[in-house]
């Protein structure tokens, strides 16, 4: 692998991740990025485990959807054993499925005959906590040398600082909306019942705590006309 070439390209792929508009954007150009940059990968995906499940986050490649069901289902795999074990190792790789595979004996079977012939993985974390795994398919046996292994590595790593700030910008994001939201009911409030702004806001609070919703869904419901408070 020539690393000048692969640096520069990873300067460009970070610059690009966040300009990425959200989060799922983020992820969807994460697995891309990693077929068309690390040479012999021909799908990748990002696989998260949530409370016992296997969850595909992103997919490039069919057999991705595919291998992270397997995983779910048999309750074992690199990818999956990867992700949910925050304390273990932060990488795998798996030069030929067709060879023994005495951890994942069931996973491999069926791996084979998706037509996964190496495969390669790397945790994903940011400084608060482990997001999910990438994890990198190749169909030729033997595709999953060192070389992958520490690219797969550097693209880690700036997925992981992308990832954060997407998560983050999401956030930000979702607060604008419930913000403007709230805004907006406010201001239906004051006009149907000539309420004041505090007022207005009170009754928002009002409804939220005698029913246990959320403020952000009794604004919404006030927009499209599904509560009264009067």
């Amino acid at each position: 692998m020539e690393w000048q070439k692969y640096a520069e390209q990873m300067a460009v792929l970070a610059r690009h991740l966040l300009a990425q508009d959200s989060l799922q954007a983020t992820l969807d150009e994460i697995a891309a990025s990693a077929v068309k940059l690390i040479e012999g990968c021909d799908a990748a995906g990002i696989l998260a485990v949530r409370k016992g499940r296997a969850v595909t986050l992103a997919a490039c490649g069919d057999m991705v959807h595919e291998s992270d069901r397997l995983q779910g289902e048999l309750d074992e795999g690199p990818c999956f054993d990867l992700a949910r074990h925050k304390d273990g190792e932060r990488v795998y790789r798996i030069e030929d499925l067709n060879q023994p595979q005495p951890a994942w004996e069931r996973f491999a079977a069926e791996a084979r005959k998706l037509g996964i012939g190496s495969m390669t993985g790397v945790l994903l974390y940011t400084d608060e906590d482990d997001f999910g795994a990438l994890n990198l398919y190749a169909r030729r046996p033997g595709a999953m040398g060192k070389d992958i292994e520490t690219a797969g590595w550097l693209l880690a790593s700036h997925a992981a600082v992308a990832l954060d700030s997407a998560r983050t910008i999401d956030q930000l994001e979702h607060a604008m909306e419930s913000r403007h939201s709230i805004g907006e009911a406010m201001g239906i409030l004051m006009e149907r019942h000539q309420l004041s702004e505090d007022d207005a806001f009170n009754v928002l609070r009002r409804i939220s705590q005698q029913h246990n919703i959320k403020l952000r869904d009794v604004a919404q419901r006030i927009r499209t006309g599904r509560t009264d408070p009067a």
